[in-house]
């Protein structure tokens, strides 16, 4: 009997080749033949569950979109539950945490979605899913600081979508600087300047 393939984890593992293609060697050389011999496969059997090259790569980033969004959840699932007066300092850290090249793993996310969001500059096609991203992590930071500022746990007088941005555009400008420069800006180096970060917005406890 012929091998029954499932086409969602078909997707899925072509989609995961595109992102190898593109950690290791660059956007550009994420062509339907280059991810297809990465996935194993032959160009007709990609062109079988993806109608041309740009449904695949926007599909690639709604994949890594998925996983990255998953953790992240996870992470903000008891800070967004958080008790009034809790501090939440530390499960805060953690989930912005997950927003940085720390390890291998998001190393290589980091790589492959600043080449996604750099690509979306010139290619209107892939433009909605990186504002995607880029919304809903503006979102996040919204959610977490008006939480905590509901809880007492922000400093008087701040403005949550000023700080929310502020955020925003530090963790972008570590992990920018970490894929580039690795050897100087290491992980240590970003818990800390994230956490000092964190740390001003915390009221001050009498």
């Amino acid at each position: 009997m012929p091998k029954i393939v499932d086409p969602d984890e078909r997707r899925r593992a072509v989609a995961e080749a595109v992102l190898r293609v593109v950690a290791r060697d660059g956007l550009e050389s994420a062509s339907l033949r280059n991810v297809a011999a990465e996935a194993g496969l032959v160009v007709g059997s990609v062109r079988h569950y993806f109608a041309d090259h740009t449904a695949l790569i926007i599909f690639a980033m709604e994949e890594l979109g998925r996983r990255i969004g998953r953790r992240v959840a996870a992470r903000a699932e008891p800070l967004l539950a958080a008790e009034p007066g809790a501090d939440g300092a530390a499960l805060a850290e953690e989930l912005f945490a997950e927003l940085l090249p720390l390890d291998e793993t998001r190393r290589r996310e980091a790589v492959v979605w600043l080449a996604f969001t750099t690509a979306a500059r010139t290619r209107p096609e892939l433009r909605p899913r990186a504002r995607e991203m880029h919304d809903g992590l503006r979102a996040l930071a919204t959610r977490v600081l008006t939480g905590a500022r509901d809880r007492g746990a922000l400093a008087d007088g701040l403005d949550t979508a000023t700080e929310s941005l502020r955020l925003c555009a530090l963790l972008d400008g570590l992990t920018l600087q970490a894929v580039l420069q690795p050897d100087s800006v290491t992980p240590d180096a970003m818990r800390a300047v994230l956490r000092r970060h964190l740390d001003s917005l915390r009221a001050t406890r009498t």
